[in-house]
């Protein structure tokens, strides 16, 4: 996508203040005028991705179609009611240009969403360098590496304490 901005200037000339000739103003006119030509890109090859939230971990091919999702053989309305997992093609300008396929294990469903939205991102950078910093700017590609604490031996969890009887 190429942008074009063509500026044209118009002004006036500024005469002194009398009776007979008022004060006349500058004035700046400026026309921006966008030109955006169609993505020619053709898409033939897949693309596949690993994402990872938390526990979950995602598996995402992604193939040229019309925009289906499809997770665990399942569709997304029906897997992850409520959920979007167009963002990455939103900020890359690639809606409807692919179908997602996606198998999800471990975690839960906020951390399998998470995964998947992921997975998307990793799969969709490897496109071109342009896509990648699209989606680098939008902090898709930044794995969330926070899992839960492991408890720790001697303790009652990961930080808590037995309590302590002093007699």
């Amino acid at each position: 996508m190429t942008k074009k901005i063509i500026k044209e200037e118009l002004t006036t000339i500024v005469t002194e203040p009398n009776d007979e000739n008022p004060k006349v103003e500058i004035t700046e006119k400026i026309v921006e005028e966008i030109i955006v030509e169609p993505d020619d890109r053709v898409f033939t090859a897949t693309y596949t991705g690993t994402g990872r939230r938390k526990q979950a971990v995602a598996r995402v091919t992604l193939t040229p179609g019309s925009g289906r999702i499809s997770i665990n053989k399942r569709p997304a309305e029906n897997y992850a009611p409520g959920a979007s997992f167009d963002k990455p093609f939103v900020v890359t300008n690639l809606a409807g240009k692919f179908d997602v396929k996606a198998n999800v294990k471990g975690g839960g469903t906020v951390g399998q969403v998470g995964a998947i939205i992921h997975g998307i991102s990793r799969s969709l950078s490897l496109i071109d360098e342009n896509a990648r910093k699209q989606l680098k700017a939008a902090g898709l590609l930044t794995r969330d590496a926070r899992v839960k604490e492991r408890k720790k031996y001697g303790q009652r969890g990961a930080r808590a304490r037995f309590q302590f009887s002093k007699r």
